[in-house]
């Protein structure tokens, strides 16, 4: 191998991004892996009154409060029971941790630049600001989302002030 192409790979490397890719009914979605802090189970959640319907309620994950979002309600999906497959993925979001209901958690891909493809421009439950494109391998399609962006500034505020106030 000579320098040049050792330099190539390297560089080709860097730029390929891995994505936890979890699934919400029939569809999968990603995330970058680095967001994710862990995976859990669905532990006991404590309800939040007059929280967003997204928001379940918090949980004390080894002594840090931690609201918990229920992404099927977040997209605007039909709301289904929770079974041996549900998890909650905790996310570490500009030094906040949230956790996030999902249906289950497919696998770990690593996307190349050439296989993100950009979101098709039409009317969608998902703004376009959640999203960073679609990742596509052979047939499968997976939608990656900006999770940083799902919840808007209020909301993050909210949650602040929920975690807060039950971390008192």
């Amino acid at each position: 191998m000579t320098h040049a192409t050792a330099v190539k790979s390297v560089s080709a490397d860097a730029a390929a991004q891995e994505y936890l890719v979890f699934r919400l009914g029939q569809e999968q979605y990603g995330i970058e892996i680095l967001k994710v802090q862990e995976i859990r189970g669905c532990d006991r959640v404590t309800r939040i009154p007059n929280a967003h319907d997204f928001i379940t309620g918090v949980t004390n994950l080894r002594g840090v409060i931690v609201p918990i979002v229920d992404l099927r309600v977040r997209f605007q999906l039909p709301v289904v029971e929770n079974d041996e497959n549900t998890v909650v993925i905790v996310l570490n979001l500009n030094d906040r941790v949230v956790g996030i209901v999902v249906d289950g958690v497919v696998d770990v891909l690593s996307l190349e630049p050439e296989q993100v493809k950009p979101t098709p421009d039409v009317a969608s439950v998902l703004s376009s600001r959640y999203l960073l494109g679609l990742g596509v391998i052979d047939s499968r399609m997976i939608i990656l989302v900006n999770i940083e962006k799902l919840l808007s500034r209020e909301e993050m505020a909210l949650m602040d002030s929920l975690t807060e106030s039950y971390a008192e």
